[in-house]
Order: structure tokens, then sequence, then C-alpha cells
């Protein structure tokens, strides 16, 4: 299931909020694609999505759940990553299908 919880963390003048699959990485990589999300947006383990996008991500069949239910779904998932491997899996952000290296 696709899960996004409420824009309550400001960054640079916006208000963020987190996008994240409690099944897997891969479910989470085709609801960004189809939903047209930039790849830059991920974070490892979850997308940053700012609040001008929230109303979208929704419309596209996210489920809306507090902060404290994604971290609990990810961590039952076994999907949370570390900061240090949220950091490593960022470096390299996922390929869009049909892009090239």
């Amino acid at each position: 299931m696709i899960l996004i919880d409420r824009p309550l963390w400001w960054h640079r003048g916006r208000r963020w909020c987190h996008l994240v699959s409690d099944r897997s990485v891969d479910e989470l990589q085709s609801f960004a694609d189809a939903a047209g999300l930039d790849p830059r947006l991920f974070q490892g383990d979850h997308y940053d999505i700012p609040e001008e996008l929230r109303d979208a991500v929704l419309a596209a069949g996210a489920t809306e759940v507090d902060s404290r239910e994604i971290v609990r779904r990810l961590r039952a998932a076994g999907l949370r990553l570390s900061p240090a491997r949220r950091r490593a899996a960022t470096a390299d952000p996922p390929r869009r299908s049909g892009t090239s290296t």
C-alpha cells in the first residue's frame, strides 16, 4: 500500500510530507513513476513530497496516514533505512523506465 502523511516539515520555505510503500521499494518506485514524481525526491526508503504536490499524489491513489504510522509500517516491512543508508541510496537516484545511463 502507498502511504502519505501530512505536510508538517518545513525545509527551504516549503512544507513537506513523506510518501512510502509498506510492501516494497519497487511498489513505491512504480507509483512514483506513474505519478510523474521527480526521481530527485527519492530519499532511499521514501519520497519527500512538497505540499503543493500532495493532492495530486492522493488523487493518484496514496492513502493518508499519520507520520508515526508511516515509520511503524516501514519498520514492520523491514524497509526503514538508517540515515547513513538513506544518504548512500540517494547518491545514485533511481532511473525512470526508458531512460539511459
